[in-house]
């Protein structure tokens, strides 16, 4: 068998009783994710490792693991032994020497650690100075019967587990089902912003949590209790959610920093409480060796949810499609952290594919003809007023071109070509004798692409179906506006002659 004991070094910009506890809580639930044998002993944290270290690739890599990939955990100093009671002494002269200036012996002999290491020895530790005993090979060598009767069976017992002619029995530490820890406050808080201080703390131990569980945070509570000797409330919180499982505390710490600048506290804070409401399995990832596909900074639903926070959920948002074929009614613009799930999902799609994915959709490009960009009389280009009348009206069919044209009608996808800016509510458009008039004639360029939607719709009232859009678009150019994207009415609506109407803007 094979133990470690670590013990945390103390910091100075906390209590040393909470901070020592929190830290060893912390090195406990780190611990557990290499061991199932992880005990609190003689103020240390000592944990097995014999049966994991073939699964970590062997002794030595274990141990880098544990204590090299440590940023987010406090400083802590550690020793190793056959026994946990051997690791312990080790460990406590290494810390004893180190007060007096002298770096300490990496690993002295079990028979000559001094008795002071030994926590059954020291109740007893003038009278064994007295008697001449200064380590634990001095104590093993009094006749063991007058030690039972001089000392108990206590004194006994540990020794022999020391030595290991005696097994060592622990209590295992077990993770919590939920994590939900509260911290006091070292002095009073008013500013809420000041609050994040003791959430890092908390956020260190939640991180130690989720690692041991292998799982991710989804939405996380902090909570703060305020005086009860002022007038209002005496609690209150707030929610952090983010779109993936992550492990990320640095994301969250700029989520809640950005969360309580908003938040005016209503009596001084006085103790804190982090819990986790939504936590899932941690997906694995797989990293690339080539440095190009290595994602620098935050990903974006990082930046969506952070600038959520900052500006607010209504001032962030994204275009949703939906399944209609009307253009006004084809996207509708919510909440862009409501979808940051998808955002999450979609994160490699949206970052792009690389040189790959750029090829693709140049092969899917649709190129215009060549009278989209050309003028009035371009090659392919028709003028409205040489369109005969019953092919304008609205009661007549749009008239399909001959299949010899010379339009490129091949080529031409009207479906494709859909306007830059939509205008929120189509602009009726002048007509003199069914021809539609904008700063100007207009020259047709593509089109007609017909679209029949909404008759399944019920009108306001519920007790009737609402008109039906019935509509031809159509390319056109305005010599003073430029490229318009306007349709045509094919049926009157209710009260109104049918007609032209502006419906987009090409840039």
């Amino acid at each position: 068998m094979h133990w470690i004991a670590l013990l945390p070094l103390p910091h100075a910009e906390a209590p040393a009783a909470t901070e020592q506890d929190e830290a060893l809580r912390l090195w406990s639930w780190r611990a557990l994710q290499f061991t199932p044998r992880v005990a609190r002993a003689d103020g240390a944290v000592v944990l097995e490792i014999s049966a994991s270290e073939r699964l970590f690739g062997g002794r030595r890599t274990l141990l880098r693991q544990l204590f090299e990939q440590n940023e987010p955990h406090p400083s802590v100093e550690w020793s190793q032994g056959a026994t946990s009671l051997v690791a312990i002494g080790r460990l406590l002269e290494r810390l004893q020497a180190r007060q007096h200036g002298a770096p300490g012996p990496a690993a002295t002999p079990p028979a000559q650690l001094p008795l002071a290491a030994l926590a059954a020895a020291r109740a007893h530790l003038p009278t064994l100075q007295r008697l001449g005993c200064r380590t634990w090979g001095d104590l093993r060598a009094l006749p063991r019967g007058g030690l039972v009767r001089r000392f108990g069976d206590g004194l006994l017992d540990a020794l022999d587990q020391a030595f290991g002619e005696k097994p060592e029995l622990y209590p295992w530490l077990t993770l919590p089902e939920a994590f939900d820890e509260p911290l006091e406050l070292p002095a009073h808080v008013e500013n809420a912003s000041a609050l994040l201080f003791g959430a890092r703390r908390l956020l260190a131990l939640l991180h130690a949590w989720l690692q041991a569980r292998q799982r991710g945070a989804l939405v996380l509570r902090l909570g703060w209790q305020m005086d009860r000797r002022r007038n209002g409330p005496t609690d209150d919180h707030l929610l952090v959610r983010t779109a993936e499982p992550t492990l990320d505390m640095a994301h969250f710490e700029r989520l809640l920093a950005e969360h309580l600048a908003h938040v005016t506290l209503a009596a001084p804070a006085i103790a804190l409480r982090l819990a986790t409401v939504e936590t899932a399995p941690l997906p694995g990832a797989s990293a690339s060796l080539l440095l190009e596909d290595r994602r620098q900074g935050d990903s974006l639903h990082q930046l969506v949810e952070r600038l959520s926070a900052r500006l607010g959920a209504a001032q962030v948002q994204r275009v949703e499609p939906r399944a209609d074929h009307r253009p006004e009614r084809m996207q509708a613009w919510s909440a862009a952290v409501e979808a940051s799930n998808l955002i999450a999902n979609n994160d490699q799609k949206t970052l792009g594919g690389g040189p790959k994915s750029l090829k693709t959709a140049r092969k899917k490009t649709t190129k215009l003809p060549a009278a989209a960009g050309s003028g009035a009389g371009a090659q392919g280009a028709r003028s409205v007023a040489s369109e005969p009348a019953e092919a304008l009206h609205p009661s007549q069919p749009a008239r399909p071109r001959a299949a010899g044209s010379k339009a490129a009608s091949s080529t031409l996808q009207p479906d494709a070509l859909y306007p830059t800016w939509l205008l929120a509510t189509p602009q009726r458009l002048t007509v003199q004798r069914h021809r539609p008039l904008y700063q100007g004639p207009l020259t047709l360029l593509a089109g007609p692409q017909r679209i029949e939607a909404a008759w399944w719709e019920p009108d306001a009232t519920g007790t009737a179906a609402a008109p039906a859009a019935l509509r031809d678009y159509f390319v056109a150019r305005s010599a003073q506006a430029g490229l318009l994207w306007i349709y045509r009415e094919r049926l009157a609506q209710a009260g109104a002659q049918p007609g032209w109407f502006l419906h987009g803007l090409f840039a």
